[in-house]
């Protein structure tokens, strides 16, 4: 019976969809997509908080980009196209060239607000959901949180 469990368990979480365990009954996620934009374009959402998230990790926007698998002029591009949006400096240059780049105080309070604001209209989308459909829903952050 455990083994059973687990699998599906995993077929639940791997696909976002499945089975409720022991009851059979369908299990769907709830997935937001959810991002901020302007006349000018994107400003932000989840690749840019997950690129600063890599930059605070990393202390350097080329590792940053090269984890996230894009090149260092993309991801410049992206933190300059939101700098230049919002007018405000999100990363900065910490000590020599070589020693890398930091997350400036806006950049740092513009991703905890972002993922403030995903989280909790998420929790409200998942709420909604559980009201209004007959079948088991559940968060996705239940299933892989972000950052």
């Amino acid at each position: 019976m455990t083994e059973k469990r687990e699998d599906t368990e995993k077929t639940a979480a791997g696909s976002g969809a499945g089975a409720e365990v022991g009851t059979g009954r369908p299990v769907a996620t709830v997935r937001l997509h959810l991002w901020l934009e302007s006349r000018d374009g994107l400003v932000f959402g989840p690749g840019r908080a997950l690129l600063l998230a890599k930059i605070e990790e990393h202390g350097s926007l080329s590792k940053a980009a090269e984890e996230l698998g894009m090149s260092y002029r993309a991801a410049w591009g992206k933190i300059r196209k939101t700098e230049k949006i919002l007018g405000v400096r999100l990363i900065e240059q910490h000590g020599s060239k070589k020693e890398g780049n930091r997350l400036t105080e806006e950049g740092v309070m513009l991703k905890r607000q972002y993922l403030l604001w995903l989280r909790e209209v998420e929790e409200g989308a998942l709420r909604k959901a559980e009201e209004i459909f007959r079948w088991p829903v559940k968060g996705y952050r239940q299933i892989s949180p972000m950052c």
